[in-house]
């Protein structure tokens, strides 16, 4: 087994090069730059406020500190600075500012004779600074450190005194979520550390973090240098309350704060005031502070040295970090004891990508060539609808149920599931136990169904069961919900490549696009068929080499892997199986994907598609089978490449890169750690897993405008005419979605096309219910099984919106309003169909089947 390359090896607290850009801004409009000072963004301007410095002398020297109550905007960074005619409500220095929707929120602070508890909110307006009061703090505090955790607003520690000999203890939080007329501060548990001041707070991952600061020794006051410099830090997850994590290497006290988030998993703390010649009472001949930036990943909980402060920039302390834009910027702040400047500085981090190299182009393109060359083989069948849509019902059984897993397993899960279980447990391996468990009912309920009637598309059992408006209902819904997916399973792999490595975004969706149309044109579902079987051979194949490459590369091998993940609790040890239908407990998973699953395995046409594929019953039966038995050590093969990735980062932190989201963290391995060509191999794997599902996906919605509209209105079209309509439709689907992917790149609309895609797969559950009332139910008719899947979308809908149950029961819920609803409005909107005969589970003897004329 090749080792990594050597820098895999080396020692992870030397960076092996710079991480971060700074560029200087405009300087701050006065020649000496203040400490303390109020900073945050409102429309888009950077607000500097207040702060304090010695304008004649330096302390040492006999100088007094003056505060200030100016107010400067940096409009753009171009500048020039704007001196506002507002002010402060008085000098003050060395509170909590924090950015906002709503604009700069400033909390306490001080002067020389006392601490506030006032707090106001900043905002620029129309070029003008506005000043709004907010909620008091219920103490007065200067010296805390804040941050802004999902609307939430945390304010710990401090001082309450300038005269006060002992640090502060304290967690206030206030809700921003709520109307401004309803805000309020309100009291959290404190820490189990000491009482701290100058601390540097942060938000990642979903926790709030404190992160060392200075303890006063009890009789010593902020004036003397009897003070305790801390490296301890701490986590705090609302609703789970404080967790002690990784201590910093030193103090990082009074560095800019919040820490600096990066990517989803990781925080940057900048320089800071590791105590090293406080103690040794050199104020006055100071050498400056720390140029660390040290980082911390919250879930390998590990520190790392990520950068070191240019010498081009003077470490700065008791300053704000503002975020900007996509950068972060330091306003002002002390440079040495009673030493400050008037410099602004902006920070950002610089993407750091692997170059792909030729040979793992090879390997990718090889692949790539292969799955066309299958598609061009299958074309020789394709000489009619039949052949096209169900590959002449020749497919082995082995191969159709190898398929379904390739569909079922997209690209996004190729990733998300090394992911979660990077970043979590394998909690959620109990959702693939659902697969098995349900498996049973798909085969003996649904099943018989499709293949007695012959069907071509699944939305065909609806009208013969309801009415053709049920069909058109279903399958409309079928095409606008795989539609939208098609473009995120090509933009998100796409990008999660082109973030950790030298591929070009648009060059993955237009490849992976465009083959995949390719041979899906010319091959029909029998090419979509076999090239899922390699397509799954590969995705497989590439994430085992990943898992072997790791367990030889870290510290005692598998062994020690498991030993490390097992004693982090890493598998099964941290399982919650409490009753709470509102997280993702064992019992709320593996119920809510139990039914969940209903919704592909028995409503989505690029599934059912195929069960239609195999010769009979029994095959499909089989294929349905071999996809439920493969899916559990698969999936166990995904959620193990992700504990190995989280043991592997946390013995190498320095190799992880800080500004990846979490879904990329397995492409990020693929393409910096593993061999030269099993690297690309791999890469063809996240290919592999995009290509099996779009491929499956357009053939399944040419199969239904053609079988449900087409050929439904215009039933003397000719069986060639449909074949070409159908490659037709295939050709300028993909090619339409390929061109929505690569627009979401450019608009950068991941976010509203996620909330597009989120509104209607509402609809799922009430695809599932249909089904589920035509097959269970005799009385149920037409008007009532609309009336229920309607009622389906909407109540889902407002469970989405008005409650907080977790999303895993949404597919349960909207089944079973459909089918409850469908069912008594049924009694109501008429009489139930006449004929029944082989379309209900009390009817379906009565049915003749074109499997039971060919026998077992």
């Amino acid at each position: 087994m090749p080792a990594l390359p050597a820098r895999a090896k080396e020692n992870h607290g030397t960076p092996s090069g710079a991480v971060l850009q700074w560029r200087r801004l405009p300087d701050l409009p006065d020649p000496l730059g203040f400490a303390g000072m109020y900073a945050g963004v409102s429309k888009d301007a950077l607000i500097a406020a207040g702060g304090a410095n010695f304008p004649d002398k330096t302390p040492w020297e006999g100088g007094q500190k003056v505060w200030s109550d100016r107010i400067y905007v940096l409009p753009n960074r171009a500048g020039p600075w704007k001196i506002c005619d507002m002010r402060l409500p008085r000098p003050l220095a060395y509170g909590v500012s924090l950015s906002s929707r709503e604009g700069v929120v400033c909390i306490g602070g001080g002067d020389a004779d006392r601490h506030y508890s006032e707090a106001f909110l900043l905002q620029w307006r129309k070029g003008k600074i506005v000043l709004c009061e907010l909620p008091r703090l219920p103490q007065t505090v200067a010296f805390a450190c804040g941050a802004v955790l999902e609307d939430t607003l945390y304010l710990a520690g401090g001082l309450n005194s300038p005269h006060a000999s002992t640090a502060l203890k304290t967690l206030w939080a206030m809700d921003l979520k709520r109307p401004r007329s309803e805000w309020r501060w309100e009291r959290r548990a404190p820490w189990p550390g000491p009482a701290r001041m100058l601390a540097v707070a942060g938000a990642q991952d979903g926790s709030f973090f404190l992160i060392s600061g200075v303890n006063l020794v009890p009789g010593s006051s902020l004036g003397e240098s009897l003070r305790v410099y801390l490296n301890d830090t701490y986590r705090y997850t609302p609703g789970k309350g404080w967790q002690t994590v990784a201590a910093t290497p030193q103090s990082v006290a009074a560095a800019p704060s919040p820490a600096m988030p990066l990517g989803q998993m990781q925080l940057a703390v900048l320089g800071g005031d590791d105590g090293a010649q406080a103690q040794e009472n050199v104020f006055a001949a100071h050498r400056g502070f720390s140029r660390s930036v040290l980082a911390y990943q919250t879930v390998t909980d590990t520190w790392t040295l990520l950068d070191r402060i240019p010498e081009s920039q003077v470490p700065r302390v008791t300053t704000p970090l503002v975020p900007w834009g996509n950068g972060f910027v330091v306003p002002s702040g002390e440079v040495r004891p009673g030493v400050r400047s008037p410099g602004i500085v902006e920070v950002e981090p610089i993407p750091k990508r692997a170059t792909f190299g030729w040979i793992n182009y090879l390997a990718l393109f090889g692949y790539l060539f292969c799955m066309v060359g299958i598609g061009f083989w299958c074309s020789r069948h394709n000489k009619s609808t039949n052949d096209f849509f169900r590959g002449g019902q020749r497919i082995p059984w082995w191969a159709a149920g190898l398929s379904i897993y390739a569909t079922m397993l997209s690209s996004i899960t190729y990733m998300a599931i090394p992911a979660k279980a990077f970043a979590t447990d394998w909690s959620y391996y109990f959702q693939i136990l659902a697969i098995p468990a349900m498996t049973p009912l798909v085969v003996c309920f649904y099943l018989p169904f499709y293949r007695q009637l012959d069907v071509t598309s699944a939305y065909e059992y609806l009208e013969k069961r309801f009415n053709l408006a049920v069909r058109w209902f279903g399958s409309v819904s079928f095409m606008v919900l795989i539609t939208g997916r098609m473009a995120i399973v090509l933009f998100l792999p796409a990008l999660a490549l082109a973030t950790v490595s030298s591929l070009d975004i648009y060059f993955c969706i237009v490849l992976m696009g465009a083959l995949c149309i390719l041979y899906t044109v010319v091959g029909g579902i029998e090419a979509v068929v076999w090239t899922d079987v390699v397509q799954t051979v590969v995705l497989l194949g590439g994430a085992l080499a990943a898992l072997i490459l790791i367990a030889f590369n870290v510290e005692g091998g598998l062994a020690g892997l498991w030993q490390t993940a097992h004693a982090e609790g890493k598998f099964f040890e941290r399982l919650d199986w409490s009753g709470d239908l509102t997280a993702g407990t064992v019992w709320v998973i593996f119920i809510g994907y139990f039914f969940s699953n209903f919704i592909p395995y028995t409503a989505q046409q690029d599934v059912v598609q195929r069960y239609i594929t195999t010769a009979d019953t029994r095959r499909a039966a089989r294929s349905i089978w071999t996809n439920a038995l493969l899916a559990l050590p698969g999936s166990a093969l995904f959620f193990a490449v992700g504990t190995a990735l989280y043991v592997f980062y946390k013995m190498h932190p320095g190799q992880f890169d800080p500004s990846i989201k979490t879904d990329a963290v397995f492409p990020l391995f693929i393409v910096r750690e593993m061999p030269v060509g099993l690297g690309g191999l791999v890469v063809a794997g996240i290919f592999a897993a995009a290509q099996s599902t779009l491929s499956g996906s357009l053939n399944s919605l040419a199969t239904c405008w053609v079988t449900d509209f087409h050929r439904r209105l215009k039933p003397d079209s000719s069986d060639r005419a449909n074949l070409r309509l159908a490659r037709w439709v295939t050709l300028l689907v993909g090619a339409v979605m390929t061109g929505v992917a690569c627009l979401m790149v450019r608009l950068n609309i991941e976010s509203l096309w996620d909330s597009f895609i989120a509104l209607l797969g509402l609809a799922g559950g009430a695809l599932a219910g249909l089904f589920a009332l035509g097959i269970f139910t005799r009385r149920a008719n037409g008007s009532g099984a609309l009336c229920g899947a309607f009622t389906s979308i909407v109540v889902l809908y407002l469970v989405k919106q008005c409650t907080e149950l977790h999303f895993f029961l949404y597919g349960g819920i909207g089944i079973f309003v459909c089918v409850a609803v469908g069912w008594c409005s049924s009694w109501f909107l008429g009489p139930p169909a006449e004929n029944l005969g082989g379309l209900t589970i009390f009817t379906r003897a009565s049915g003749n089947t074109l499997d039971s004329l060919r026998g077992p």
